[in-house]
């Protein structure tokens, strides 16, 4: 039997942490969650295990905030789908800061949504 789907989620707000991680198990992926984007390229460079997407809040705390995260991630792995999750205006510098071919949701948002976006990247 082959392991699960590795998605990698970065979020800092705990409460949603647990959402995404739930959500994302009940449609069979794995993820590793981390709170901050320096976390993520540690784990993300180590590379234990290949991750097949990012999930990334745009603000982060910490040096690197979501834009910034999935752009060192992309100059990795350029293949690599993303998605944005913003509760601010986010969606106004998506355009400007997101990676090609990624997805921003915008909080809140129903969780299948993310899977979705997902299935679809």
């Amino acid at each position: 039997m082959s392991e699960p789907p590795s998605i990698l989620i970065v979020e800092d707000e705990y409460p949603l942490q647990g959402v995404l991680e739930s959500v994302l198990a009940d449609a069979g992926f794995a993820s590793d969650i981390l709170s901050s984007g320096e976390e993520a390229m540690t784990v993300f460079v180590a590379r234990g295990k290949r991750h097949r997407a990012l999930v990334t809040d745009v603000n982060l705390g910490g040096k690197l905030n979501g834009w910034d995260l999935a752009r060192k991630m992309r100059e990795k792995d350029p293949a690599l789908p993303v998605v944005y999750i913003t509760g601010s205006a986010g969606a106004a510098l998506w355009t400007s800061q997101g990676v090609p071919d990624s997805v921003l949701l915008e909080k809140p948002f129903h969780p299948e949504r993310l899977v979705a976006a997902l299935m679809r990247l």
